[in-house]
C-alpha cells in the first residue's frame, strides 16, 4: 500500500502500511506531530484518528509491529517486553488493530524518549 516515515530526535523509520480502513484514515491525516509516551518497551502516540477495532485485531505481536490502539487514538510500536508482557512476548495493553510492519531494526524505536516529538509523515 503506502509507507509511512516516523522522525524524532535520534532516529527515524519507515513503517509499510497494510491496505486497512485505520491505516487509509492515518495516510489522510499525515503530516502531524505528537508527543512521545513509553511503557516498557514499547513507544506509542496519539494520532488525529478515531477507528473502530479491524476484526483481525491482536493483544500479542511481534517486535516492530505497528498497531492502532483504538481507546487511545494512538499508534503503538513495541519492540520487547511491555510490564504486561509474558517472557519473550510484546503484549500490548488491550487488542489493537495491526496496520503494518517497520522496515528498520525495531530496536530503533529504543532511542525515543517520553515527551519528545514524533514528525509523522508519507513517504
Amino acid at each position: 500500500m503506502a509507507a509511512l516515515r516516523l522522525t524524532w530526535a535520534a532516529a527515524s523509520v519507515t513503517v509499510e502500511l497494510r491496505d486497512t480502513p485505520t491505516a487509509r484514515q492515518l495516510l489522510a491525516a499525515v503530516p502531524f506531530d505528537a508527543p512521545i509516551n513509553t511503557w516498557g518497551e514499547e513507544l506509542y502516540f496519539t494520532t488525529p484518528v478515531k477507528a473502530a477495532l479491524e476484526a483481525d485485531a491482536r493483544q500479542v505481536v511481534e517486535p516492530g509491529t505497528v498497531c492502532f490502539w483504538v481507546d487511545g487514538d494512538a499508534l503503538a510500536l513495541p519492540w520487547g517486553r511491555t510490564p504486561i508482557s509474558a517472557p519473550g512476548e510484546c503484549r500490548l495493553v488491550s487488542p489493537c488493530s495491526v496496520l503494518g510492519q517497520l522496515r528498520e531494526a525495531p530496536d530503533l524505536l529504543a532511542t525515543a524518549r517520553d515527551g519528545e516529538t514524533v514528525r509523522v509523515e508519507s513517504v
